[in-house]
C-alpha cells in the first residue's frame, strides 16, 4: 500500500487571467477549487495510474471539511486528523496569455506536537513492511523543523520505503534519517547544496554525493521543461522533457512522485520507471489546476518519451 502524508494540505482556487499584472484590476476568465496539498495530488495521481493509496494529514474547520468531503467523492481512501483552526487556502494565478503560473499562498494551520504524534501513532499502526510512504510539503505552524526527520526515521522502522519530496531545512534534516527516494528539482537541490548546478553532470555528482552520505538509494530531479535526471546505485538516465500544451505547471512534480510510487510499488525497472513518471508529469502539466490527467492521455505519451543512459561520474 501506499501512503500520501500531506501536514499542511490546502483548498487549492485556480484562476486564468489573461494578462495579469500587479496594480490593477484583473478579470477572472476562468476558475476551478480542487483539493489539494503535495501529498494529496499524489494521490488523485496514483488513482489515475490504476493504483491505490491512503491519503493522510491534518485538516481544520469548514475548509478541511470540504476536503474530506471532496476526496470522499473521489473514493479515495483517507487518514486524516482534524485540528483547530481552518486549513488554507491557496489561490494559483495561470495567465495563459504570458505563460506565467503565480502562487499566492496562505500559512495554514497551527499545529501542536500531540496532533502531530497522534497522526504518526496511527499510521504506524497502519503501515506493513514493504509499505510505501510519501512525505511531501510545507509543514504546518507549530511543527518542529526536524519533523521530516522524526517521521522518516520511525517509518523506515516500521520497514517502509519512505520517498521525500520537501525543500530547504525541511528536505535537509528529512535527509539526515536516509529516506528511500528524494526527489528535489534543479533549484531545490542547488540550494541544499549551497551553489548553482548548472549541468547535468554537476546535478548528477551532487545527487551520488547525497546517495552517499545519508545511504539513500534513489535520488531523481526535476529539470522542468528539460525533463528529469534518474540517479540509482547503478545507473544514471536522462529523460527529455515531453512538448505538450500547458494548461498548468501546479502539481507537475506530485504527479512525477506519484508515479515513482507507483512504480516501486510495481516493482517496475528503471527504464519503465522512466518512461511511465515523464509521461505522467507532461500529461500533468495539460490539465487545468491539481486536476490529475486519465491514464488514457498518459499511456498515449509513454511511447513518445526519450531517455538517454549517461556514463556514472
Amino acid at each position: 500500500m501506499i501512503y500520501t502524508v500531506t501536514l499542511n494540505p490546502a483548498l487549492d482556487k485556480t484562476v486564468e487571467i489573461r494578462d495579469f499584472a500587479v496594480d490593477s484590476v484583473n478579470r477572472i476568465t476562468a476558475m476551478r477549487t480542487d483539493p489539494g496539498g503535495k501529498g494529496i495530488n499524489v494521490s488523485k495521481v496514483i488513482q489515475k495510474l490504476e493504483g491505490k493509496s491512503i491519503a493522510a494529514g491534518i485538516l481544520g474547520g469548514s475548509t478541511g471539511e470540504w476536503i474530506l468531503a471532496a476526496l470522499k467523492e473521489m473514493r479515495l481512501e483517507t487518514c486524516f486528523t482534524f485540528a483547530e483552526g481552518e486549513t488554507r487556502t491557496n489561490l494559483k494565478v495561470v495567465d495563459p496569455a504570458g505563460h506565467t503560473n503565480t502562487d499566492i499562498n496562505e500559512p495554514g494551520l497551527t499545529v501542536t506536537e500531540e496532533v502531530l504524534e497522534n497522526l504518526l501513532r496511527g499510521l504506524l499502526e497502519r503501515v506493513n513492511e514493504g509499505d510505501i510512504v510519501v512525505l511531501s510539503g510545507s509543514l504546518p505552524k507549530g511543527a518542529p523543523k526536524d519533523t521530516y526527520g522524526t517521521w522518516v526515521k520511525a517509518f523506515r522502522k516500521a520497514g517502509t520505503k519512505v520517498i521525500l519530496d520537501a525543500d530547504g531545512e525541511l528536505l535537509a534534516e528529512g535527509l539526515k534519517a536516509s529516506p528511500y527516494l528524494v526527489k528535489p528539482n534543479n533549484h531545490e537541490l542547488s540550494r541544499l547544496v549551497g551553489r548553482i548546478l548548472e549541468t547535468r553532470e554537476e546535478l548528477e555528482e551532487a545527487a551520488r554525493k547525497l546517495m552517499a552520505e545519508y545511504s539513500i538509494e534513489k535520488v531523481v530531479i526535476s529539470l522542468g521543461e528539460e525533463g528529469a535526471l534518474y540517479v540509482t546505485g547503478q545507473a544514471t538516465v536522462y529523460a527529455e522533457g515531453l512538448k505538450v500544451p500547458v494548461g498548468s505547471t501546479v502539481g507537475a512534480g506530485d504527479s512525477v512522485v506519484a508515479a515513482l510510487a507507483v512504480a516501486e510499488e510495481r516493482a517496475m525497472d528503471l527504464e519503465d520507471t522512466v518512461r511511465l513518471s515523464t509521461a505522467t508529469g507532461a500529461a500533468n502539466v495539460m490539465c487545468s489546476g491539481t486536476q490529475a490527467a486519465e491514464y488514457d492521455v498518459i499511456k498515449e505519451l509513454i511511447p513518445k518519451v526519450v531517455f538517454h543512459f549517461i556514463a556514472c561520474s
